[in-house]
């Protein structure tokens, strides 16, 4: 089957979104988002879409460019449906799928939250929809958007999807990834971004992917002409503060600068609701397990090395300089000290209750110390 896409927009960001999923084409399909892309300009689209996977942001932007671009909105009322998979059944999707368009060359089909179809995964669900799947009407287009699981690949429903379908597992963008996906969502807005404002901005927010982007977006409004973004305008705009956030944070660590660790720590115990417990403990795990990685490869390059521990090489001096401030055996105490912080933070430890910005303190005292 050839794949067949359509974008009535001229929407840059797609290549941005297409290029964190894990597309599954049979051989000779396109497997390049551009390639892709070029599909969806040329008005064309697949009759089956299967969206899955935990990471439900990008589930969302492609259902959504499907609902807002594949009819016009005069045909919408008639040729598009939306279904919710609490609501329905297989059989009522099916049927819906197999009406004939009125008045339109094609028709909408949209399974939202499918994952919630009782039959799906059941033997009779599965056999009904294979059956679609191998004798699809043309004249259709239908999406199910299956979010926060996966289907089994072993499965006879998976492997027909995978053969004759549009099958996309939408993942979690892990936080190493984040920087090089602000920066680029950035670039495809029209904008530039300084690497210390990306990484204030990962740092900072995460990798909810949804929030991160609406926050960018909030920012991104306010300019009129192209702009190379710093942390001067995330802190105008979003409200992360260019002097003390989790970035910062880590390098005072990595330098061992008590005094600047401390203040940031204060500044986030007068606002623990922006600076949550968990998130910050989160980072500072992932730095320091970093260093480990740094302690064993001592041999590599820079750009091996940023490679390894999988930062941006203008990272790298930092790193090798708090691997030199620490020793193999303090890093090791420190993942202790962390992980004793994380289970007294949700009060499995602690005796009394503690405040997380006294936790804070404590850990950072022990860090340091």
């Amino acid at each position: 089957m050839k794949v067949l896409f359509h974008s009535r927009a001229n929407n840059p960001l797609f290549f941005l979104y297409l290029s964190c999923f894990s597309f599954i084409f049979k051989p000779g399909m396109p497997s390049k988002p551009e390639s892709i892309l070029k599909d969806l300009e040329g008005n064309k689209f697949a009759p089956i879409y299967f969206l899955q996977g935990e990471e439900p942001y990008f589930i969302d932007k492609i259902t959504g460019f499907i609902e807002n671009n594949a009819l016009a909105p005069q045909d919408r009322s008639f040729n598009q449906t939306i279904m919710y998979g609490k609501d329905a059944t297989m059989a009522s999707i099916l049927t819906n799928a197999k009406r004939f368009p009125m008045m339109a060359d094609r028709q909408v089909v949209i399974v939202k939250e499918a994952q919630n179809v009782f039959e799906l995964g059941k033997e009779l669900g599965d056999q009904q929809l294979i059956a679609y799947i191998k004798n699809p009407l043309p004249s259709t287009i239908l999406v199910f958007a299956y979010k926060y699981k996966v289907l089994d690949g072993r499965k006879a429903l998976a492997k027909e999807l995978d053969k004759k379908a549009i099958l996309v597992k939408s993942d979690k963008v892990p936080e190493y990834k984040l920087a090089p996906y602000i920066e680029q969502y950035v670039k495809l807005k029209g904008h530039t971004i300084e690497t210390k404002a990306c990484q204030i901005l990962a740092e900072s927010i995460g990798n909810n992917m949804e929030v991160l982007t609406n926050e960018i977006d909030k920012m991104i409004i306010n300019f009129n002409e192209p702009e190379q973004i710093n942390s001067g305008h995330i802190q105008q705009y979003i409200g992360i503060s260019k002097d003390f956030n989790n970035f910062e944070l880590n390098k005072a660590l990595s330098y061992k600068d008590v005094l600047k660790a401390n203040t940031i720590i204060n500044y986030f115990g007068q606002n623990s609701k922006a600076h949550p417990v968990i998130p910050i403990l989160a980072l500072l795990f992932i730095h320091f397990s970093r260093l480990l990685l740094v302690k064993a490869n001592k041999s590599l390059g820079e750009r091996e090395l940023a490679s390894v521990i999988k930062v941006n090489p203008y990272f790298v001096k930092e790193y090798t300089i708090a691997a030199k401030n620490y020793s193999l055996g303090k890093i090791i105490d420190v993942i202790g000290y962390l992980r004793e912080a994380d289970l007294r933070s949700k009060g499995v430890t602690a005796t009394n209750s503690v405040e997380d910005s006294q936790i804070l303190k404590e850990l950072i005292f022990k860090i340091l110390h």
